[in-house]
């Protein structure tokens, strides 16, 4: 017994000595480059003294590219959710053939690189006028790369709480396709919607490969712009500007994780919602 307690006591110290040696391998180089962006000189060290200037300058420079980053990322998840959560329930009820070739489909842009689909993008669409020199160009790049994610999320969790049945039995009671996708499906699959929607986000903010070759002067996005801070400024206002994407990312990150954490607790039980009417 005592040599099983002695096994567990190591084990445990084992797990946790990896877990904080990945830890600081991860977060590491993260925190080393913040303070570069805080600290007057980043070659100096911390002895140079700490400094608000870099993100100063930062924001000045790229205020821009933040906020179209966002609007770029919430159209991306709007037009997700409208288009992938239905598509999840078509694929939940059909499972024959059809289904899995066209999630096959969905899934190919994740597959091919990022560059080749802009590419493609181009070729196709960027011709159109207008839409070459809008942030909806970039738009259309980010939903054909992360709808597969809210795809794939929404259905994994309409198919863990067996929504076909609930579905079966509230059309035997009369109620329309539209009420029972609404009342039934929708508040029963919403951890995985959340979930979803936090994995389309978070690319959506960060993708750099298909935005690289969709953005023009005008539409530059966070992560181009991070790129060409550190392509063409000092080191430190790079820095400064990977702390300024964190400020801006962590909150949202967060807040979409308690609202997931929060689903995942409702959704324990099978909810059905009746309409007022």
């Amino acid at each position: 017994m005592r040599s099983m307690m002695h096994a567990s006591k190591f084990d445990t110290r084992l797990g946790l000595t990896v877990t904080l040696a990945v830890a600081a391998f991860l977060i590491g180089p993260v925190v080393l480059s913040v303070l570069a962006g805080l600290t007057n000189n980043y070659f100096v060290g911390l002895s140079s003294g700490l400094t608000l200037r870099w993100v100063a300058e930062v924001w000045e420079l790229y205020a821009d590219t933040i906020w179209r980053s966002f609007a770029v990322a919430l159209l991306t998840l709007a037009i997700c959710t409208l288009v992938g959560v239905p598509a999840a329930w078509v694929l939940t009820l059909h499972r024959g053939r059809l289904a899995r070739a066209l999630e096959e489909l969905l899934t190919l842009p994740v597959a091919v690189p990022g560059l080749a689909s802009a590419l493609a993008l181009i070729v196709s669409w960027g011709t159109v006028s207008g839409l070459r020199g809008s942030i909806w160009f970039i738009v259309i790049g980010h939903v054909l790369f992360t709808l597969p994610f809210m795809v794939r999320a929404a259905r994994a969790s309409m198919q863990g709480a067996d929504l076909a049945t609930l579905d079966e039995a509230a059309s035997t009671l009369g109620a329309t396709r539209m009420q029972r996708f609404l009342h039934i499906v929708v508040p029963n699959a919403a951890p995985g919607i959340v979930t979803g929607a936090l994995t389309v986000l978070t690319l959506s903010i960060g993708e750099f490969n298909l935005t690289w070759l969709l953005h023009t002067p005008l539409t530059k996005t966070l992560p181009v712009g991070l790129a060409d801070s550190y392509a063409s400024m000092r080191l430190e206002i790079a820095s400064a500007y990977t702390l300024v994407f964190l400020l801006m990312l962590i909150p949202l990150l967060v807040g979409l994780q308690w609202l997931a954490a929060r689903g995942d607790r409702s959704a324990q039980t099978p909810v059905i919602r009746t309409s007022s009417s």
